[in-house]
């Protein structure tokens, strides 16, 4: 049950290796900098930051011919280039300057060559992070002089205030495209929808009805669901595990599934568990979920870019609109700073604004001297 489940065991040990087999391509004092991290930093944290740093010392190798020269391995024969990134040195980086720095900032922004990419504002700051980390590591331990870092200007963030979310009658339209079909889908489409129909229901009414994120409810257990409490237990994206509420509607649509279509299934070995299944029978993933939430929004709000991320957002607004209660929303999403849930829901800013239009009346007077 929640994080002592199998599923989320064998997931750590995956993130585990993972993240220890990427390491192997860094070069000895950029482990050492992730290893001062990893206390307080997730491990798909510590991964996504060893890919990033691997993609810089990649970039070295390639842009610079010093570099290519003493770490490219482009002619071994190999289909593919090959990079000695984990033999960089403390030296080497101590050769970098600012215009090194923003050279690679460019080639993030857009690259058509080789490993082609482009990345918007957002992305390549995220990417400069743990750079960022890793030459401020370097410099407080006086492995180098000068952070080459300091003189760069990262890409400056603006608050997006045009969160996608769904409408009440859009929400109502995509759940009921699922029970009932869509005029946009053909008999064969229908027929294929039907078989899944009570799951689909089900993921997309629990999601809807409760905020959770795509992974916690790929990582759902039958036996996480209590009826007589009308809970579940989730594992939040920290690690740390939860217990949250649902409400009749989506307790029904559960149940129809658990009873209906869950019992038909005679699951994969492993996967005894699990609440939601693939047509494989096995645990549903990530991905397929993702899948099935963007096929049926495309039928029903074609001009909105719906993910799983996106009905947490159609929730967390409906329930800042029902409660007025900021912190209530932070608490029920997992938020652990609320300044989060605050950036993060523009309706709230918005909602502010309807409260300050009614609260003050502009009344003229008839009769009145106008001079």
């Amino acid at each position: 049950m929640g994080k002592d489940s199998e599923y989320y065991k064998n997931k750590k040990k995956d993130q585990l290796l993972k993240y220890r087999e990427l390491q192997k391509d860094l070069p000895e004092f950029a482990v050492a900098y992730l290893h001062s991290k990893e206390l307080g930093t997730q491990t798909s944290t510590l991964i996504s930051y060893s890919y990033d740093l691997l993609t810089f010392f990649r970039y070295l190798t390639i842009s610079n011919p010093s570099f290519n020269k003493k770490y490219g391995n482009a002619d071994s024969g190999s289909p593919y280039p090959i990079y000695s990134t984990n033999k960089y040195t403390i030296d080497d980086v101590s050769q970098l300057v600012s215009e090194d720095i923003v050279e690679y900032q460019r080639y993030l922004e857009l690259n058509d060559q080789g490993e082609k990419h482009e990345n918007g504002k957002r992305a390549i700051a995220r990417k400069m992070s743990p750079l960022r980390g890793l030459f401020q590591f370097l410099l407080e331990h006086e492995y180098i002089e000068k952070n080459p870092m300091t003189l760069v200007k990262l890409p400056k963030l603006k608050k997006d205030k045009n969160i996608i979310r769904m409408n009440n009658y859009e929400v109502n339209a995509i759940l009921e495209a699922i029970e009932y079909g869509n005029e946009q889908m053909s008999e064969r489409q229908k027929k294929f929808c039907n078989r899944t129909k009570q799951r689909d229901l089900a993921i997309l009414t629990l999601m809807l009805g409760t905020g959770i994120r795509v992974s916690e409810c790929a990582g759902l257990d039958i036996t996480d669901i209590d009826f007589k409490e009308n809970s579940f237990v989730i594992v939040r994206k920290g690690g740390g595990q939860d217990v949250l509420y649902f409400g009749d509607d989506v307790a029904a649509v559960l149940s129809d599934y658990i009873e209906g279509e869950r019992k038909l299934i005679l699951p994969e070995k492993g996967h005894e568990k699990a609440l939601f299944y693939s047509l494989q029978n096995k645990r549903i993933s990530i991905d397929a979920i993702e899948n099935l939430v963007k096929k049926y929004a495309r039928m029903v709000v074609p001009n909105k870019k719906i993910t799983p991320h996106k009905l947490r957002s159609t929730y967390g607004t409906a329930l800042y609109k029902q409660t007025g209660d900021i912190r209530l929303v932070a608490d029920v999403l997992g938020h652990e700073n609320i300044n989060t849930t605050i950036d993060y829901y523009a309706a709230i800013e918005d909602e502010h604004k309807r409260r300050a239009a009614k609260a003050l009346t502009v009344r003229r007077e008839t009769g009145a001297d106008t001079e």
